[in-house]
């Protein structure tokens, strides 16, 4: 048989094998990765705070939107568009995890020089890009939200810490479920069990949507409720051209 149609065909075999085997345990499997998600929301969002601490405020417009203004279901649509392409990325960087520890070093005798020792190390490759990609990525949001909260709460001279209460509703649901396979990923690959991640793909990616779907409806219809309760003042409004905006300094 080709090389590559058996890592596909070991592959299948070994999804199989794994989704049969977590059905017997669902809510361990499922909670670890929750876990493992949750412990990156808290740190995200605890990286949000201090940067919008430190942040002076600057100036800025804001469009009145979700979670500052409630709105309505095309609102409900740009939000979910957004968190599931970050959530495919995500997956993605699973599926690449499997290919990279499981399918490439069944490969490997295959093939001679640089094309081998990639395939035999396939796995700390990927561990190596998805550790920094996701250190990248992570610095980038908390310092883009961060600044962004440090904006808002200057201006309304509400604390940052309070802003981010209001959004917390809707952010930690939404957090945990983006993270869901990049959790998996990471306990897949310290414990070597690259076989696993496209079948924890699927279910990651499964349980996710529905989360995400929850999440976008709290984020346009709860949460501004609960940011006009927390600040007891609703943010100044000015038009344009554009539309309703907020002059936030």
């Amino acid at each position: 048989m080709d090389a590559s149609a058996y890592a596909f065909s070991h592959g299948v075999r070994h999804t199989r094998a794994t989704l049969r085997a977590w059905q017997h345990a669902p809510g361990a499997t499922v909670g670890r990765w929750v876990a493992g998600s949750a412990f990156a929301a808290a740190g995200l969002l605890l990286a949000v705070l201090i940067v919008s601490s430190l942040d002076g405020g600057y100036q800025q417009i804001i469009a009145l939107q979700p979670p500052f203004a409630v709105g309505d279901g095309a609102n409900v649509l740009d939000v979910l568009r957004s968190n599931l392409l970050v959530l495919a990325l995500h997956a993605m960087a699973c599926v690449a995890g499997f290919i990279a520890g499981s399918s490439l070093p069944l490969q490997a005798e295959h093939h001679h020089g640089l094309s081998r020792w990639v395939h035999e190390h396939g796995g700390r490759i990927a561990i190596g890009f998805v550790v920094c990609a996701t250190t990248f990525s992570l610095s980038a949001q908390a310092y883009i939200l961060g600044h962004t909260l440090a904006g808002v709460s200057h201006f309304l001279k509400v604390s940052p810490a309070i802003l981010l209460l209001g959004v917390l509703p809707h952010a930690i649901p939404e957090l945990i479920a983006l993270f869901l396979p990049l959790a998996a990923w990471i306990i897949a690959s310290r414990r070597g069990e690259w076989e696993q991640l496209l079948a924890a793909t699927f279910v990651t990616v499964a349980v996710a949507v529905p989360v995400l779907v929850v999440a976008a409806l709290i984020e346009v219809y709860v949460s501004p409720h609960l940011f006009t309760q927390l600040t007891g003042i609703h943010a100044p409004i000015v038009r344009n051209s554009e539309g309703w905006l907020v002059t936030v300094r």
